[in-house]
């Protein structure tokens, strides 16, 4: 790497950029969850799918496919203009792969221009230097990659070995927060590499998670105790992020049920290509009412009732939403039915879950 600042050796103009929009970033995230204690008729967070379409095939997603068209940019701002008028504080651009979108700047500077913060989960490949200067530009607040394995193999191109220079450019160049997320669980060839993983994007400047995987049949599967080991361990590298709020995920390395009140469809929404509310991407279906339907009346239900998943659930960023209402407002309702589908592509499940998003 050439010369520079801090473990990433950046530029001095890159670190000072990185600084001002970390501030800034900071200053209303604080704001975002003072806003979120005082009331909750309003979404926190929203993962809005521009296109399901990915140049990946990872055999544990469900949450892909190779033809889908990108929604449209008109579509995709009347959607976050809507959600703008919830009062929604964070938006997560989701996929499918979101960098395949040709107008994915547009869509994060509307997010910017509405009040909302901008993030990103992306598989990274796409990533170049100019790339992420353009992401740098259209105000990109967070960006999360998900890496599987040191080495890729038939299960996951997603590894060390392929992304490495990828996030050695994130820690060059990028303003925004970046923070890597390594798996434990079902599937996982060699636990290590969660931990090598994790060492390698602390040593590059950036932040630290790791997520669980249920095993194959969609059951939660307590880890082993040197999985346990790794997981304890690599969570004490999150010390910079928010995420490091997520306790639950003690219980769940357990595998042990978690007593929480899920606000998904309320506080957390999944706002899917076809423009439907769900609760999150591994309930697709529930309750499956299109965004310009979704009625103050439907998010304060969605509030109160009770959630079927929710106790063996690994789905961290519905969780960390959920710990700003945890303390208030007991659950009494059931779901409502699902929603008759909508005519499209069948997407179905077709290996362990993750819980990275």
């Amino acid at each position: 790497m050439p010369k520079g600042f801090g473990k990433s050796h950046a530029s001095l103009r890159v670190w000072f950029w990185r600084a001002l929009r970390f501030f800034h970033t900071r200053v209303r995230e604080v704001r975002a969850i003072a806003k979120a204690l005082v009331s909750t008729k309003h979404p926190f967070l929203v993962h809005i799918i521009p296109t399901r379409r990915c140049n990946l095939a990872c055999t544990y997603c469900n949450e892909f496919d190779d033809f889908s068209p990108p929604v449209s940019l008109e579509e995709m701002k009347k959607r976050l203009d809507i959600l703008a008028g919830m009062g929604t504080s964070i938006i997560t651009i989701s996929g499918g792969e979101p960098l395949l979108h040709p107008e994915l700047d547009e869509i994060i500077r509307h997010i910017r221009r509405r009040g909302m913060i901008a993030g990103m989960i992306t598989n990274g490949f796409l990533l170049t230097h100019n790339r992420i200067q353009e992401l740098n530009d259209a105000g990109l607040e967070h960006l999360q990659i998900s890496i599987d394995n040191t080495m890729p193999d038939e299960v996951s191109k997603k590894s060390l070995k392929t992304l490495d220079h990828k996030l050695e450019l994130l820690a060059l160049y990028a303003y925004f927060q970046v923070n890597i997320n390594s798996v434990l669980g079902s599937g996982v060839k060699d636990p290590e590499d969660a931990l090598r993983i994790a060492h390698r994007a602390v040593d590059l400047g950036l932040t630290s998670t790791v997520g669980i995987i249920h095993d194959h049949n969609g059951q939660l599967k307590p880890l082993g105790p040197r999985e346990i080991e790794i997981f304890e361990e690599t969570m004490t590298l999150s010390k910079r992020s928010f995420s490091r709020f997520n306790d639950f995920q003690h219980s769940v390395a357990r595998g042990k049920a978690h007593n929480w009140r899920c606000r998904s469809g309320s506080r957390y929404l999944y706002v899917c290509e076809d423009g439907l509310v769900h609760w999150c991407s591994q309930q697709r279906g529930y309750p499956g009412i299109p965004l310009t339907q979704y009625t103050p009346e439907t998010r304060r239900r969605e509030f109160y009732t009770e959630k079927f998943c929710a106790p063996l659930c690994t789905v961290s960023c519905v969780q960390q939403v959920g710990m700003l209402d945890n303390w208030r407002a007991p659950q009494t309702l059931k779901p409502m039915p699902m929603a008759p589908a909508v005519e499209q592509a069948e997407l179905v499940q077709i290996g362990p879950v993750r819980s990275d998003s």
